[in-house]
């Protein structure tokens, strides 16, 4: 490279850095106007920079180093880091892929405008400089495009994992009983007949009203429970299925979140107290807001049923409040934890999205003098030592949630551990743009 194009390259990353909120502004504005990009709207604009000035400070460091060596390998990593959390933050924001590749796009753009405009007020400037300025710039973004899309692909793979694992100890589970149920059966019928001939004859046995009380009632309890299993997973694979199949719209009107949530438990407390555990609300006695009440509904009553179902000892509390120009709804429970690991792939995905996300927010809360809002993890110290679990189910349960927040427009947080339990909070937009 010519020493007097590296020269105007090192001047293009000095302008691009006095202008880097300028570029990140015009994004912004672009991205708001972009119909496709619905999510976007409802952020702050610290939590739609997200992980991008690293990124842009990272690109300039490399406009200034010599290709190939080692100052733009480590910008080159650098860069690449923060375009992994960045998706991860995305996804975990309620981003669908064609949001996320759209305002790639749209920041492509700007980077292009702020070149063309540096190259107008340097007329000195070379085309070969504008021409390498371009080419790193859509090596930049094409990079960006393959990390986003690599990190949906690899969450959404985990999750069809989790599923995969769900329906095999649905299976085995039915198995079992099964094999249960026929061990009963054929003790009846030694004890009535003493041989059995066939599957017929062990269902007929069934009917007979020589076997006895106990063995009877084992038995179609078994059966029972085992029906109800595979019923319950296979409503919560149909709902996930339409969901991801976009057959189900958002319908946005006024409604009042307190009173939704707290009409919720009410009619919930029930199961709490039937359990032995407590199911407490926290929260101001109004919160107006818009949005599609009926899935917030849902979305709510998938977190917390699955929270009871778990819970042995203590209780689920249910919170809620407004914060600018968002409300959040968060569920606590004292159960056993969602522990990452190869058990839970799902957990895995939300617990690194929460992390990107706090660590995008401290940045930003840090500039104005406060505090992260965004989920802490559990001290270091309760950090479990025996292997991950995931409850049966649990997988499909919480992809059931990340698909309505996507279709909200929501960010999910997880903060979870054995001995403090786990914590949802979920934030919603309190207003949609038309």
């Amino acid at each position: 490279m010519p020493p007097i194009v590296r020269q105007q390259l090192e001047l293009l990353s000095d302008h691009l850095s006095t202008r880097r909120d300028a570029v990140l502004v015009a994004w912004r504005k672009t991205s708001n106007a972009d119909p496709q990009q619905t999510t976007a709207r409802s952020l702050t604009r610290g939590q739609f920079n997200d992980h991008i000035p690293e990124v842009l400070a990272a690109f300039e460091r490399k406009l200034r180093c010599q290709p190939g060596g080692t100052a733009a390998l480590n910008a080159d990593f650098q860069q690449k880091q923060e375009e992994v959390k960045h998706g991860l933050h995305r996804w975990q924001q309620g981003y669908r892929l064609q949001e996320l590749m759209h305002e790639w796009g749209h920041l492509q753009l700007c980077l292009f405008e702020e070149i063309q405009a540096f190259a107008s007020l340097h007329p000195q400037c070379r085309a070969e400089t504008v021409a390498e300025a371009n080419r790193q710039m859509i090596t930049l973004v094409n990079d960006a495009i393959a990390e986003s899309t690599s990190q949906y692909a690899r969450l959404q793979k985990a999750e069809a994992a989790g599923h995969v694992g769900d329906l095999e100890r649905a299976l085995a589970a039915v198995t079992e009983l099964e094999r249960r149920r026929a061990t009963l059966i054929h003790q009846a019928v030694h004890d009535l007949r003493g041989d059995v001939q066939s599957v017929s004859i062990a269902a007929e046995a069934l009917t007979e009203t020589d076997i006895p009380a106990p063995e009877r009632v084992e038995t179609a309890a078994l059966l029972q429970q085992g029906v109800n299993s595979v019923s319950a997973m296979i409503a919560e694979l149909m709902e996930l299925a339409r969901l991801e199949a976009g057959q189900e719209q958002r319908e946005i009107a006024a409604f009042d979140a307190a009173t939704l949530i707290t009409d919720l438990c009410n009619v919930k407390q029930p199961i709490a107290h039937a359990r032995g555990l407590y199911l407490k609300t926290d929260g101001p006695p109004q919160l107006a807001v818009a949005g599609d009440a009926a899935k917030v509904r849902r979305l709510l009553q998938n977190l917390l049923l699955n929270a009871l179902k778990y819970t042995v000892t203590g209780g689920v509390t249910i919170s809620w409040g407004e914060e600018k120009e968002n409300w959040w709804l968060k569920v606590d429970d004292t159960g056993p934890g969602l522990l990452a690991g190869p058990g839970a792939p799902m957990v895995v995905g939300l617990k690194e999205a929460t992390a990107s996300a706090r660590e995008s927010d401290e940045k930003v809360a840090a500039t104005k003098g406060e505090s992260s809002q965004v989920l802490a993890p559990p001290d270091a110290g309760t950090t479990p030592t025996h292997p991950a679990h995931q409850q049966p189910g649990e997988g499909i349960g919480l992809s059931i949630v990340k698909r309505l927040c996507e279709l909200l427009d929501a960010s999910i947080e997880l903060a979870s551990s054995v001995e403090t339990g786990s914590t949802f909070r979920v934030v919603f937009p309190c207003r949609y743009k038309a």
